[in-house]
């Protein structure tokens, strides 16, 4: 037996035991998180590229160097699980790492970056891509020299362009493009991954097994996909971090057709800090039954109708919503600049420039709201919480923030790129993989004052149903997630198409839509609404707010051109950054829902073939 298997031998006998283990256990695990080869290289070629790295423009005094360097690596070990209808579809575990250098040109007032132009050659292996896994010091730099390179090129070219931009317009912004910040030092263990004992291949077929019970389901995925990431940040400022990350998700999408031909979906989705803490088998198969035969429900539903009159969200639809809504309001950042007004058009028309912004001191929300983002809050009576951090993905430390406070608006939520209300970070840049930090939220709570238990709330939304006279009103107990419910990128795309440029204007997709008949309290489901216009401002006189508090853990989008808009909110675990809502029930005076609309499909011209039942 080799010395080095035969010293963790000795440490798991003495874990067992509950003894203390030997000096040179400890020795040799200290040892481990010392001699980190990749932590290695990157200060090495940090400090190379801080000394050295210029470029000499012909017609210039001196040569150019790069003001700031970023060197940003992610070490990811994924397990993801693919079933449907009892049977695996794919099962992988995948170790990849992955880099991305930024170099910044010219200065914290105006640098490279924040410009979006024209798009141009990047050279043969760019400034982001995989590196080798096996923490090889010298290959590690060799990507990072050419990676280096590239990033410093482009930069320098990129700021000609925009300075060549600004030269153009009348009148120029007077906020900075980067905000200083004082280096930190933060390097945690290194975390080997836990899977736990639980046989997920074999947890994948039993759940997926339930949907068998419902023929008319022509499609469905349950996918169980646990993570374990190292995440480490060297800046030329002197910020050095290595992290984990860790999250576990199950996520469930299903499809059907109405009699009619409209298609319909619905989701299931679990997630957890680490995949241990994922529900187990039952818990699964109880939340798929329910999504499953809800869904049935929609496909014998009649098609919504166009209505305009109250509409009480209910706690769990009402948590979404606010991603939704209150994701892009809360971005203090400024947005970038394009070389093309069309992008900046594009980037509007998706809700990517706050609603909020330039309005610190103006009532936004109802006098007894108050909004707090908090990434150090772990769980809310007793239910685990998926947004937290202690440093934030710019090397900030995470502070809590008091977004509103009795309705006025406070502050925003800020990375390191300034915007015209703030021009510092308060520790809420963030990213999913590579890429730019934006101002994201961690776990948001929406908090009031004043509530009324969830039976009181709905007497008053059917008061107001009476009083206004109306055949029946509209309550909303789930929203959609089409990132999720949708299995087919095709029908993601068409769905965009028709969906996305009203998304920064207040579209809204619910999935669980409900008629509520004042005389008699009936309900009756119906299929194929969406709700027009609801943004920031029909927050703002809110007709009710509830007791019961609802816990919200879901996936932030980090899709390239997703991030920071009102589609932030459609994410799933496979790309997505993890964050928390709590929020009760909403009640608002008037909320206009659109009746069903868009061509139906043709319906199978066989019925589906028969299923035994799940075992």
């Amino acid at each position: 037996m080799s010395c080095a298997r035969m010293m963790k031998v000795l440490a798991y006998a003495a874990i067992l035991l509950g003894c203390i283990a030997p000096a040179g256990v400890a020795r040799a695990a200290q040892a481990a998180q010392v001699n980190d080869q990749t932590l290695h290289a990157m200060r090495d070629e940090m400090a190379r590229s801080k000394a050295r790295l210029e470029l000499n423009i012909p017609g210039t005094q001196q040569p150019v160097r790069p003001y700031y360097v970023e060197y940003r690596l992610l070490d990811l070990d994924v397990r993801e699980i693919v079933a449907e209808f009892g049977t695996l579809l794919t099962t992988t575990h995948a170790r990849n790492r992955f880099m991305n250098v930024e170099a910044r040109v010219g200065g914290y007032k105006l640098d490279s970056s924040n410009f979006i132009g024209d798009e141009s050659f990047r050279g043969f292996i760019g400034s982001q891509g995989s590196v080798g896994i096996d923490r090889d010091y010298d290959s590690l730099r060799q990507d990072l020299w050419i990676a280096t390179d590239q990033a410093f090129k482009q930069a320098v070219e990129t700021y000609s362009r925009k300075q060549a931009y600004l030269s153009s317009l009348a009148r120029q912004s007077n906020i900075d493009d980067f905000s200083k910040s004082n280096p930190i030092q933060q390097i945690e263990p290194l975390v080997t991954p836990d899977w736990g004992n639980r046989n997920w291949e074999q947890e994948a077929r039993q759940s997926s097994a339930t949907l068998r019970l419902f023929p008319n389901i022509y499609e469905s995925r349950v996918t169980y996909y646990l993570v374990y990431a190292t995440e480490y940040l060297l800046t030329s400022e002197g910020t050095e971090i290595r992290t984990n990350r860790t999250y576990a998700a199950v996520e469930a999408g299903m499809d059907t057709l109405a009699s009619d031909g409209m298609p319909l979906s619905h989701l299931y989705a679990s997630y957890a800090p680490r995949p241990a803490d994922l529900p187990n088998v039952e818990a699964v198969r109880k939340g798929l039954n329910v999504s499953a035969s809800e869904l049935m429900a929609l496909r014998a539903a009649p098609p919504a109708q166009d209505y305009t009159g109250p509409v009480l969200f209910e706690a769990r639809a009402a948590a979404p919503l606010l991603a939704q809504v209150l994701g892009p309001a809360m971005n203090g950042s400024r947005p970038p600049l394009a070389f093309q007004p069309v992008v900046e058009q594009m980037l509007n028309g998706l809700g990517g420039k706050s609603d909020w912004s330039g309005r610190i001191g103006s009532r936004v929300l109802p006098p007894t709201v108050s909004l707090v983002d908090d990434p150090g809050a772990k769980e809310f009576h007793g239910t685990p919480l998926l947004g937290g951090y202690a440093v934030d993905d710019e090397g900030v430390r995470a502070k809590k923030v008091t977004v509103v406070d009795k309705g006025n608006l406070t502050e925003l939520l800020m990375s390191r790129r300034p915007g015209p209300d703030s021009d510092s970070s308060n520790g809420h840049g963030r990213l999913a993989l590579l890429g730019d930090a934006k101002p994201t939220m961690s776990n948001l709570f929406f908090n009031a004052s004043e509530t009324v238990s969830p039976a009181e709330l709905k007497k008053k939304f059917l008061d107001e149903c009476r009083s206004e006279k109306l055949e029946y009103c509209i309550i909303v107990r789930e929203m959609d997630n089409p990132a999720l419910s949708l299995l087919h990128q095709e029908d993601f795309s068409e769905l965009l198409a028709s969906f996305g440029g009203g998304a920064g204007t207040g579209d809204r997709l619910p999935l669980l839509v409900y008629k509520v008949y004042p005389q008699d309290g009936r309900e009756e489901i119906i299929r194929g609404a969406r709700i027009i216009g609801l943004n920031t401002r029909a927050l703002r006189n809110l007709a009710g707010i509830g007791n019961d508090n609802f816990v919200y853990n879901y996936m932030q989008s980090q899709s390239a051109g997703f991030a920071g808009t009102a589609l932030g909110a459609f994410g799933s675990a496979q790309s997505g950054l993890p964050a928390t809502v709590v929020a009760p029930s909403l009640l608002f005076e008037e909320v206009e829902i659109r009746g069903a609309r868009g061509e139906p499909k043709r319906l199978p011209l066989l019925p589906a073939p028969p299923l035994s039942a799940a075992k």
